[in-house]
């Protein structure tokens, strides 16, 4: 851990060298196209080399949005995201943990915490920061003096395996990894959102994290700076949202929708129209709301533009929805009492032969064995005319981003709503696609539904992709919602017809009276031989189960009532099995154990099922017979009864 560590370093007074992210080029860059002869500085050599005896700073007062300028990386994603944590303190305090310094127990050593899938993990770095010349390549702050951002995008770099792994990435993403809320992404020029003003208004009431880019077509390349003062293709994070009063030329005050942005480039590029810092507009605002607002003249990256105008110049919108632990219970302004979402976290997995079925337009014959998810809208949103409850469905793929170094490369992944009916116990209406299957790490829908009860099937597109999940449901009211399965059990079967076995018995086993494993499979051999052209006969494993399975006594062998027991259960295995071999080529797919299993009254969980799969299943990913019967037979020694 960072305190072992760092303790250790204190102890050797050593300064602290990375094994797990050196110093290297590599690090920077995997391409080797693109690396560079970096010189790795700690920060008090950089002052050093760059004329300035003042000492590293961490943090020179108070982490803000202005401490954080973009290098030669493109990175303005992760800066951007990076810039709106800083509004947030205990947030902030909980990624980037206080009391660091270069001073009281430097060891040169500092640590970060990262959302990953689910739980905060510990990344820890040294301060070698990459340079040229002496000067920083990557992130800066305005402070020369000060480091912390700087070390911010080393220890994510770190997570993601190198610098370069952080071009041109989602500010959702960024905005999940630091925070562990739940990002939702608009493109309202393909897709208009309706009422897009009042869900950034709730979204800013709940202290969701903002952030925007034009990326529209038809604008000029990437990072192109336009007429208007914005940059293409580029990230803006979302400082306010708020209804601003104006003064009218007739003394009336009008109420107009207002976004503050900011550039992470942090330099003289603003917006130029209409409430850009200098604009006319201004002087309808009086003094009082300008302090309110904090408004600030300055070449820092910061403006204003009217929602109209916001609306025009830009089409995509990330907002990441934070979790209730992440905030205080009342704002710190106002003391009000802060607004916070519920939450539901469901962790799952695609295993193949087990749940990975595939999409519903791809495999709708295997679809309904992907993992299935019951939630419940209990009540309407406050103020909601159409009484209906938000939901905001967000299904992540666990692991991908960070493992490309090992071409473990993104599913393509989507999830469908049911609306259940409990009395008919079934699927009666679709409610939603969540939208074209995508190759993203995370995909996230908001809904807007009645109070009732939902089924949620998450899948990859494919069948047999396999990976693990998380998903997770924010809503404004509460939504129980629990994984539907089975309890493993067997249901007693109806008795059947039996058929004698009398002479085949007496003709194997003489005056004995008792047959061996070797007479049994003897007889399998003859009975199924008939009748299965393909059959080869079944193994002794399988003999030697099937005996067990009814060998009460323990002797290895079997009584003829012992036998007349047996026989039946494996007619009625054989029928179940027939049932499923649509083909008849003497097996069945292994996505069709369940429902062979069902046909014969036992139910397994998803625990159970994949035990099975993994004993039972050939390569070729199908249920032949003899690993059937053997199966069956494990399974009655397990509950010890029979089947019949």
């Amino acid at each position: 851990t960072y305190d072992e560590v760092k303790a250790e370093c204190l102890e050797n007074r050593s300064l602290f060298e990375d094994p797990d992210f050196p110093a290297i080029d590599s690090s920077a860059f995997l391409t080797v196209s693109k690396q560079e002869k970096f010189e790795w500085l700690r920060p008090k050599d950089i002052l050093l080399r760059s004329g300035n005896d003042a000492k590293p700073k961490f943090i020179s007062q108070n982490a803000t949005r202005f401490d954080i300028k973009q290098g030669a990386l493109s990175d303005c994603w992760l800066l951007a995201a990076m810039a709106t944590l800083t509004q947030f303190p205990k947030l902030f305090d909980v990624v980037v943990p206080p009391n660091q310094s270069f001073d009281k127990d430097y060891a040169g050593i500092f640590k970060f915490n990262f959302w990953v899938f689910g739980d905060w993990m510990e990344v820890y770095v040294d301060d070698r920061i990459p340079t040229i010349d002496g000067e920083v390549v990557f992130v800066q702050s305005s402070d020369d003096t000060e480091f912390w951002s700087a070390l911010f995008e080393k220890a994510y770099a770190k997570l993601v395996g190198s610098y370069e792994a952080m071009e041109c990435g989602l500010m959702g993403e960024a905005f999940e990894d630091f925070t562990g809320g739940i990002a939702e992404m608009f493109d309202h020029a393909a897709k208009p959102q309706k009422n897009l003003l009042g869900i950034m208004m709730k979204a800013y009431e709940r202290s969701s994290l903002m952030a925007c880019a034009a990326t529209a077509s038809g604008l000029p390349p990437m990072g192109s700076i336009l007429p208007n003062g914005l940059v293409t293709v580029h990230a803006y994070s979302i400082t306010c949202v708020r209804m601003m009063p104006i003064q009218q030329p007739n003394g009336e005050i009008v109420e107009v929708p207002m976004i503050r942005l900011r550039n992470p480039w942090g330099t003289e590029h603003e917006w130029n129209g209409k409430w850009s810092d200098k604009s006319e507009e201004w002087r309808s605002i009086s003094d009082e709301v300008k302090k309110e607002i904090g408004l600030v003249v300055n070449d820092d990256g910061e403006f204003w533009m009217d929602f109209k105008d916001y609306s025009a110049n830009f089409n995509s919108l990330e907002i990441c929805h934070l979790s209730p632990d992440c905030l205080e219970d009342k704002d710190p302004l106002t003391g009000e009492p802060v607004k916070k979402w519920c939450v539901n976290r469901l962790d799952g997995c695609w295993r193949k032969k087990l749940n990975a079925g595939g999409s519903l337009e791809c495999s709708p014959g295997s679809f309904w064995i992907n993992p299935q998810y019951h939630f419940e809208v209990t009540d309407s949103d406050e103020n909601d005319d159409k009484q209906e409850g938000t939901v905001i469905i967000a299904l992540m793929q666990k692991d991908r981003r960070r493992l490309t170094s090992e071409n473990l490369e993104l599913l393509a992944i989507g999830f469908v709503v049911y609306k259940v009916s409990l009395e008919k116990n079934d699927c009666v209406n679709l409610i939603d696609w969540s939208r074209a299957y995508v190759c993203e790490r995370e995909i996230c829908v908001r809904l807007k539904l009645e109070p009732g009860h939902y089924c949620l099937i998450p899948s990859t597109f494919d069948v047999g992709e396999e990976g693990d999940f998380l998903i997770r449901i924010f809503s404004e009211k509460p939504v129980p919602s629990v994984q539907i399965d089975d309890k493993t059990a067997i249901k007693k079967c109806d008795d059947l017809a039996t058929m004698s076995l009398r002479l085949a018995f007496e003709k194997l086993t003489g005056v004995e009276k008792e047959m061996n494993v070797y007479q049994f499979q003897n007889l399998l051999k003859s009975v199924f031989k008939n009748g299965e052209q393909q059959f080869e006969g079944f193994s002794m494993d399988t003999c030697q189960s099937l005996l067990a399975s009814k060998d009460r006594d323990i002797s290895g062998k079997l009584s003829f009532h012992e036998l007349k027991l047996l026989w039946d259960n494996i007619k009625i295995w054989k029928v179940a099995f027939d049932a499923h071999d649509s083909d008849k080529n003497g097996s069945f797919n292994s996505y069709e154990l369940r429902n062979a299993l069902y046909y014969l009254g036992i139910s397994v969980s998803q625990n159970t099922l994949n035990a099975l799969l993994q004993r039972f299943s050939r390569n070729d990913d199908r249920i032949h017979l003899d690993e059937f019967m053997h199966l069956m037979a494990r399974i009655t020694i397990m509950f010890g009864q029979s089947l019949i």
